[in-house]
């Protein structure tokens, strides 16, 4: 059968990761509410799998310095939610081309809340935050849950990412197709993906070519 959905990361997917505007947040915020809240922020799970602001105070923020911390972040990850080149087109023409289009994404609440006023609003037919669902990536209800919205069986779904999370096996341990995806003259960004022999592209716009294939429209997972 032929793919009938796609699936998207979203963080060095469709947008891109900036280490040093992340690194200066990070100073920012120590700034803030100390080098201790900075540590135990950098290593906190919770930030991803539920509201930000029991996850801060979780992480010992204060709340007399709540507002400012969650403003700083807002204004960061807003300008984060800058597509990558061709992504916001490419989604349009899957839909155009038949396909359902979804997200999975391991993210705090901010992108959540942020989204609907991104350049992705209304481009996707189901979008799976972890920082709601409560689960995040490869745990295989997250994948099971975005396919339910999208009204499709894991089998008829190909997932792309750029392999953060273990997230591509995971997509293909419940039945979907995996394409990596990575910068044009770099390699793949984490360890477990650096031998993979599956599909890979260098853009969002080369997801198109790929699912396009007929050899890849016939091959089912294994």
């Amino acid at each position: 059968m032929r793919v009938s959905a796609v699936i998207f990361d979203l963080w060095e997917t469709l947008i891109d990761w900036d280490r040093e505007a992340n690194a200066e947040l990070n100073e920012q915020l120590a700034a803030i509410a100390g080098e201790a809240f900075r540590e135990r922020w950098s290593v906190s799970k919770a930030k991803y799998n539920g509201p930000i602001r029991d996850a801060l105070a979780g992480a010992g923020l204060a709340e007399e310095h709540m507002e400012d911390v969650c403003a700083l972040r807002r204004d960061h990850l807003r300008r984060s939610l800058t597509p990558r080149p061709g992504a916001v087109d490419t989604l349009r023409a899957l839909r155009r081309q038949g396909y359902k289009v979804g997200l999975i994404t391991v993210c705090s609440e901010d992108i959540e809340l942020l989204w609907p006023e991104s350049e992705f609003a209304g481009h996707f037919d189901a979008e799976v935050f972890s920082s709601s669902f409560g689960a995040s990536k490869p745990d295989p209800r997250i994948y099971r849950e975005c396919c339910a919205r999208l009204g499709v069986d894991p089998a008829d779904a190909v997932f792309v990412g750029d392999g953060a999370n273990d997230e591509l096996a995971g997509a293909q341990r419940v039945g979907m197709q995996a394409i990596l995806i990575h910068r044009a003259g770099e390699g793949p960004l984490w360890p477990e993906v650096l031998e993979w022999d599956g599909p890979r592209v260098t853009s969002i716009p080369g997801v198109l070519e790929v699912i396009g294939a007929d050899e890849f429209r016939l091959r089912r997972p294994s």
